[in-house]
C-alpha cells in the first residue's frame, strides 16, 4: 500500500513540473505551443500585420529562415501585432503566405518586450529569455542569420 501510494505521488509529482513551463497558448491553427519551442533555446520573433507592405516582402525570407533552422535550437515565430485571433488568424497567415508557427498569444510579457510603434519588428532571444536584439525594419534571411549566429558566438 506504501509503495503505491508513494509511486502514486511520485507520478502526480511529475505531471505537475512537466507543465511548469510558460504557456503559450496556441498557433495560427489552433495547435498547443509547447513551451520547449520557446524555452531555453534561442527565438526569433517577428511581428507582422497584414497592412503591412515591408512585412509581406520580409515573410519569404522568414519562411525561408525557418526551413533553414530546422534542427537547431532555434525557433523562428510570428506573431500579429493587430492581435487577431481564430480564424481570423489563421486566415490573415494564409493570405501572407507563413510557413512558420504564429503565436495567437504575444509572448512579450514572458521576454519583457516593450510595444513597438513601428513595423516590421523582430527579436532575436536568447536561450536564457533576454533579448539580445532588436531589429527595425525589413529583413532578409541572410541578415537575421548573420546576427543571430554572431550573438551565439559571443555566449
Amino acid at each position: 500500500m506504501t509503495r503505491r501510494l508513494a509511486a502514486a505521488l511520485t507520478f502526480i509529482g511529475i505531471l505537475l513540473l512537466a507543465g511548469c513551463g510558460n504557456d503559450y497558448g496556441v498557433d495560427q491553427n489552433g495547435q498547443p505551443i509547447a513551451s520547449q519551442r520557446l524555452d531555453k533555446q534561442w527565438v526569433v520573433l517577428n511581428y507582422w500585420a497584414e497592412w503591412c507592405a515591408p512585412c509581406r516582402t520580409e515573410i519569404p525570407e522568414f519562411n525561408a529562415l525557418a526551413e533553414q533552422l530546422k534542427g537547431r535550437n532555434v525557433g523562428v515565430f510570428g506573431v500579429n501585432f493587430d492581435q487577431v485571433q481564430g480564424e481570423e488568424l489563421k486566415s490573415a497567415s494564409d493570405k501572407m503566405g507563413i510557413r512558420f508557427s504564429v503565436l495567437a498569444q504575444d509572448p512579450a510579457e514572458f521576454f519583457d518586450i516593450p510595444r513597438s510603434e513601428g513595423l516590421p519588428v523582430t527579436y532575436i532571444i536568447d536561450q536564457q529569455g533576454k533579448v539580445r536584439e532588436q531589429l527595425l525594419g525589413e529583413q532578409t534571411a541572410a541578415a537575421v542569420m548573420a546576427k543571430l549566429e554572431a550573438l551565439q558566438a559571443l555566449k
